[in-house]
This record gives C-alpha cells, structure tokens and sequence, in this order.
C-alpha cells in the first residue's frame, strides 16, 4: 500500500493504531465528565447514558471540522515536518502517541479528572523538546510553534476559569428566579435509584448530549490532527497537500498577498520585519509557477506545504506588527488570504480524509462506552462535600457545552475534563461556600492539572530521543 517498504508500513499501521487507542482512551476518560451527571442522578441508566453519549461523540466529530486538528498540527514546527527521513517522523509520532496514553490511562485508572489535551499538547511539546536536543540541531532551529502554543494555551487556561464563573453566576440565578417549590426540587440530592421529575431528567439529558456533541466537535478534532501527523510525516507525497492541482485554486490568494505585501512600505522597518517579508516572496515564487500549471514531482508537497505555512507565519507576524502600515481593508484581505485556517491559501494544506474523520469517531464513540465509573463517582461524590444536586449537574453541564461549544467555533482545544470539574466545583461553591470543596479531591486534580504538561513534555521528550535512536 502506497508503495511503502514492509517495515515502514507496519510502522505505519502501528502508529496509526496508537492514534485510535489514544482517542478510544480519551473517549472513557473524557467523556466520563459529559455521563457524569445523567448517571449521578438517575437520569439515565449507565448503558443508555454512555451509548447515548458515544453517539453523540461521534455526530460531533463527524460534524465538526477540522479546525481544531489543525492547530495541533501546526504547534509543530515546518523544520520538524519536513524532516524527510521517514524513520525520523515514525519516532516523532510514536512517541507523542506513547506518552499520551501512558499518562491518560494512568491518570484514569486512579480515577482522577486529568486533561486528554494538555497530556497530548505536552506531548507534541516533549518532542519538540527533544529535537531540540539532538546534536545535528547544534544550529538552533525552532522546536516549537510558540505562537501557536501560546494561542492554545489561551483556550486551555482561560477554559476552567470560565466553566468555573459561569457555574457560579447560573446558580445565583437559579436561586432567585425559580419559585420555593421548583428550587426545593432542583437543589436536592438525587435519591437512590428514583429518576428525578420528568422535567429535570429532560433538562439533564440535554446538557448531557451537548457536552458529548460538543466534546466530539472539540476532541475527536485533536485525534483527527494526530493521524494527519502521522501521515503527513510518513506519506507527504500522498497527505502533505490536498493534491497538486489545489494550488490552482489557490492561485488568487497568493496575487493578492503578493499584491499587498509589495504595497508595504519597508523603509522605516526593521531586520525582522524585511525577514518576513523576504520570506514571503520567496515562498510566493516557488509556488506561483506551480500555481500557473507547471508540473511539480508528487515528492515536492512536503516543500510546497512548507512554503504555504512559512508564507502563513510571516504574514501573521507583519499583521501583528504596529511598524507594518496597511489600511484596514488590505489587513483584512491578508488575514483571510494568508493566515486564516481552512480559508485562503491555507485549504491547500488544512484537510483531513474522510476516513480518517470516521476512524476517529468510531474510536472516540467506542471508547465512551467503557470505563466511566471511575469518574463518574469522582465528579458526583468527590469534588464537593455534599453530593451532586440536580442544579449543580445541569449548571455544569451546560456552562461545560456553552464553553466547549465556543472553543470549537474558534479553533482552540479545550480541556472538557477541567471544564466541567470547574463548572462542578463553582455550583458547589455557589452553594455553600469555599468550604464545600473536598479538599484532597481538590488538590489531588489540581496536582494532575499542574504534573499533566511536565510529566507529559519529559516522558515525550525521552521516548523520542530512544525511538529515533532505535530507528535510525
């Protein structure tokens, strides 16, 4: 298949089937946070909580685009992907895919609510980490997309707080809004096996399935993002680009940067800003021509992404740049054309098969319906010390969706683990005070939170200088 050596293609198919068991795993780790509740409370049985939430997974990520998978995608950097030694970009992914499940499964088997998107962020940091430390990168060369880590991490951070706020202010609206009889209702605890008021079950089953529809649109992207890695890193001549002839399409683009760019005005900038902008025409002049229907070979795709994401970058830097004097039109027109996932000249490059697309959901729906007990008691029992009301399940679930649902709209991974454990812990508080958090649950997640990155970044790092090692 695809031409490749024996070897190469059990690797492949090895690597591949990693990225499946990761997502599978995310499915019983994550998606436990989304059943939590509707289980908690009796709303639904165990078996039709995480069937139902596993199709829902499944329409979310079928449904979602793939925004989201290309951010993890482009955190790392075009040196790294356009390594061209196939043995080299086998030991990068295995050994993001390692680690990942390594600390996932770790984490779930101790029923703690740890972050799937910190452990794989971490991971594609700790092999960029240990590029970095490879003596033929003496030279220095980026290991890391730090803007795009930093645009993330925006999503990952602010998410909690967020999930955490707005828990707290739905609450206080509950509380004064509901007449004495509805908040007698939604404020007491679930009783042993008796389903709550037809009402509140509907109202929980419904924040249940836009958590897992939303967790699906937000985490089966990052799945979908770990296998283009894999095969742009192993098949670039196949998954590098959409297909030669797609730069065609593209070709108006790539005038109007050119048109713009040369409109900038370059004598009161600076070296970095004449860098960028160098950078760009280059990249521009390697693929007009191709773009103009010269014949390119099939193996100069990896070369030809490089240059759309290298012409990306530096746009995305000038527009970023005060001392760049654009009118706002032209600012507008370069952002979509050059920088802006999916649109413009990035379509050559952001896009994903269906199969592939599929593969995950079925992964991710499949993994839903296996292993949530242990955090389902976790998040209905532990975070506070009072058990999990009606109010407190619905007001997290659906700040949880609300939040998760943004995210996905603007491209960002979040965490729906910290999400809802969030949303979960300001209802308790909202109740009775910072005194109603379980302190040792408390800090037993927030040390998960605050170990998942390092812990993640060395073990990555480590596997990946043993894998390239073992494989070169």
């Amino acid at each position: 298949m695809f031409g490749l050596e024996t070897d190469i293609f059990f690797l492949l198919a090895a690597c591949i089937f990693c990225a499946c068991v990761f997502e599978f795993i995310n499915g019983f780790h994550d998606t436990a946070n989304a059943v939590a509740t509707v289980i908690y409370t009796n709303s639904l049985k165990p078996a039709q909580a995480v069937i139902w939430s596993g199709l829902m997974n499944f329409l979310g990520v079928i449904t979602g685009g793939i925004g989201v998978g290309m951010s993890i995608v482009n955190l790392l950097p075009v040196d790294l992907l356009i390594d061209q030694n196939v043995y080299h970009s086998i030991a990068m992914v295995l050994a993001m895919l390692c680690s990942a499940i390594i600390w996932n499964f770790g984490t779930w088997y101790f029923g703690l609510p740890s972050s799937s998107s910190h452990t794989l962020i971490g991971a594609i940091m700790g092999v960029g980490l240990g590029y970095a430390m490879l003596p033929e990168n003496a030279s220095g060369a980026a290991a890391i997309n730090w803007e795009k880590v930093k645009e993330i991490f925006t999503g990952l951070f602010i998410a909690p707080l967020i999930g955490f706020t707005l828990a707290v202010i739905l609450m206080f609206i509950l509380r004064i809004s509901v007449s004495k009889d509805v908040r007698n209702q939604i404020f007491s605890e679930p009783k042993k096996n008796q389903p709550p008021p037809s009402w509140i079950r509907g109202t929980l089953i419904s924040t249940c399935t836009l958590v897992s529809f939303f967790h699906g649109k937000n985490d089966g992207q990052k799945g979908i993002g770990l296998v283009m890695l894999i095969l742009i890193g192993i098949l670039p001549s196949y998954f590098a680009l959409t297909k030669i002839d797609d730069l065609k399409e593209i070709k108006p683009d790539l005038v109007q940067i050119q048109t713009i760019v040369s409109k900038i005005d370059t004598t009161h900038l600076g070296v970095d800003e004449k860098s960028h902008i160098k950078g760009i025409h280059e990249n521009l002049n390697r693929l007009m021509p191709i773009a103009d229907g010269v014949s390119a070979d099939t193996t100069e795709k990896l070369h030809l992404r490089a240059a759309i994401l290298q012409i990306s970058t530096n746009t995305k830097k000038l527009l970023n740049d005060e001392s760049v004097k654009l009118s706002a039109k032209d600012r507008d027109t370069l952002t979509m054309a050059a920088t802006k996932e999916e649109k413009g000249i990035r379509k050559a490059i952001d896009f994903a098969p269906f199969w592939v697309i599929l593969m995950i959901s079925l992964s991710l729906g499949m993994g839903t319906m296996i292993g949530w007990k242990r955090i389902v008691v976790t998040v209905g029992e532990k975070i506070g010390k009072s058990h999990l009301t009606y109010a407190q399940g619905a007001s997290a679930e659906l700040v949880a969706a609300i939040t998760i649902g943004l995210a996905s709209g603007f491209k960002l991974p979040v965490s729906t683990t910290h999400t809802l454990s969030s949303g979960i812990a300001g209802s308790m508080v909202a109740s009775k005070g910072i005194k109603n958090l379980q302190s040792k649950t408390i800090k037993n997640i927030g040390l998960a939170w605050i170990l998942t990155l390092p812990v993640s970044i060395l073990l990555s790092a480590i596997l990946f200088l043993v894998f390239r090692a073992i494989l070169s």
